[in-house]
């Protein structure tokens, strides 16, 4: 899609690919959202559209993908990838903006589907966003959330060295919930990631190489603004995450 150039923006990692979505990644990922990505019991957003019916959880994934394509502008923008691990898409990562150009800040947000989780793809898909953050758009600071009882995001913000950025309260289900912020600055990323804890499996993630396509616009560029239009895709350009 000539006018659409993000459709040819993707992250690879040793075992997985982050690209920005096709219609039919999104059919797959509303897939992954139909069967489920937490456990009965267990709320980690803060709308809850994961307790909808299956088909409702389908719906409003593939809808919020929509949506998040027409509100891109290099005043506020989120890249909303899909997770490919062996040849099926298990789940999606963002990397989101806000007058970047000025604040130089980026936040980030993600969600797997269950039968895909434990298996250390959370980290890896995270360091891929960092990577294109710092190394690639010129961010001097990263931030996520997570409500206090969502203890395996906690864990893998911790693993790259977040440090605590204050508390805020939510409503979620009619109860007030504690939601922690963290804060990475770009000289506190710990490029070891996920090697201090390595995840089961065969490949330990997050410190090693990723190749962003086509390469990033120059730092501190918003990516509402670029690649222009048209122009061919360049080499892949790797760094360590």
């Amino acid at each position: 899609m000539r006018s659409w150039p993000f459709f040819r923006l993707s992250i690879t990692t040793p075992r997985l690919e982050l690209r920005y979505p096709s219609l039919e990644d999104l059919d797959e990922l509303a897939e992954r959202a139909a069967e489920g990505v937490h456990e009965a019991g267990v709320m980690p957003f803060l709308f809850p559209w994961s307790e909808a019916a299956p088909a409702e959880r389908a719906h409003s994934t593939i809808q919020y993908h929509f949506r998040q394509w027409g509100e891109l502008s290099p005043a506020k923008w989120s890249l909303d990838f899909v997770v490919v691990f062996e040849g099926r898409i298990v789940g999606t990562q963002a990397l989101a903006g806000r007058d970047f150009t000025l604040l130089r800040e980026v936040s980030s947000g993600s969600w797997l589907g269950r039968r895909f989780q434990g298996m250390g793809i959370g980290t890896e898909m995270r360091g891929a966003v960092l990577h294109l953050a710092f190394a690639g758009l010129g961010a001097e600071y990263a931030t996520t959330e997570a409500f206090e009882d969502n203890h395996s995001s906690i864990a893998v913000t911790r693993k790259f060295g977040y440090h605590d950025d204050g508390i805020t309260l939510h409503r979620r289900q009619g109860r007030p919930v504690v939601t922690r912020n963290f804060r990475l600055p770009r000289a506190g990323l710990d490029p070891g990631g996920g090697d201090r804890d390595p995840p089961p499996g065969p490949v330990s993630p997050a410190a090693r190489p990723v190749a962003v396509n086509p390469p990033p616009p120059a730092a501190g560029r918003a990516p509402g603004t670029c690649p222009r239009p048209g122009s061919p895709p360049s080499a892949s350009s790797r760094a360590p995450s």
